[in-house]
């Protein structure tokens, strides 16, 4: 009974990983695809097919200026991300890794990222093993982790624009009602957060053995400032985007070119 058990809990993480990623890969189809009727329906009032509109778009860009923001910035994301990174293997895995060791495999995960974000976590891990001999599960875990953080991120900081711009997103919601799902996802979010804490710190006595997979290995570890501390090192990468890209928008004139499209 017990090596079976052992058996399916592979085969169950691997059976929610691809389910996970299939459904994400459907998400992002969908949202490609409704960019594309905004990119044809703007196309077809200039008479023009959508391939030549972005090539238009594209040929009246500043790329230079924009070269210019977008390295220095990259050089940012990365060096802010990686201290990010160090602090939560430092913390969860290897205590005495130096932030020097983590740049390098930080830009491999990068590149490896390009083909696959699983392999590039994969690369994080295995250097964890080699050189620190840390598990490969706990490694992992603190890959989960910085993901965890990532999104609560993503999330906390949009809540902020839909409250500030509430009208706006309510406008833009010309096919689903968007502003009530974004309403709905932070709230879900934030009652989410509280649980997830309290069930890995062994304050909700259910799925014990659930709670003790090594894959779990951090988020058993982490408290809750932990959360909040791994945020703010990885708000200014966001805070950044947020500049940058308004920047980037401007250069390429999208303001107007939007302004069309919806």
């Amino acid at each position: 009974m017990t090596s079976e058990t052992t058996q399916d809990k592979p085969s169950n993480i691997k059976g929610s990983a691809l389910l996970f990623r299939a459904v994400t890969w459907v998400l992002a189809g969908l949202c490609f695809y409704l960019v594309y009727t905004r990119i044809e329906a703007a196309a077809q009032r200039e008479n023009l097919d959508a391939l030549g509109y972005l090539l238009r778009f594209f040929g009246e860009a500043n790329w230079l200026a924009w070269l210019g923001l977008m390295i220095p910035y990259s050089i940012f994301f990365f060096l802010v991300d990686s201290h990010a990174t160090w602090r939560a293997i430092k913390w969860f895995n290897a205590d005495s890794i130096r932030l020097a060791s983590v740049l390098p495999i930080r830009a491999s995960a990068y590149i490896l990222s390009l083909v696959n974000e699983q392999v590039g976590k994969g690369a994080m891990s295995l250097y964890l093993l080699r050189r620190h001999s840390v598990p490969g599960w706990q490694a992992l875990s603190t890959m989960i982790l910085l993901g965890v953080v990532e999104i609560y991120q993503l999330l906390f900081f949009s809540s902020l624009g839909v409250a500030a711009y509430y009208e706006l997103v309510v406008q833009a919601s010309s096919v689903l009602p968007l502003a009530n799902i974004l309403v709905g996802v932070f709230l879900a979010a934030a009652i989410y957060f509280p649980i997830h804490l309290l069930f890995f710190r062994g304050k909700i006595p259910v799925l014990d053995r659930v709670r003790q997979i090594p894959i779990f290995h951090a988020l058993r570890q982490a408290g809750f400032h932990h959360y909040v501390l791994l945020l703010l090192c990885k708000a200014p990468n966001l805070i950044g985007a947020v500049i940058v890209y308004t920047l980037a928008l401007e250069l390429f004139q999208v303001e107007v070119i939007f302004g069309q499209m919806l």
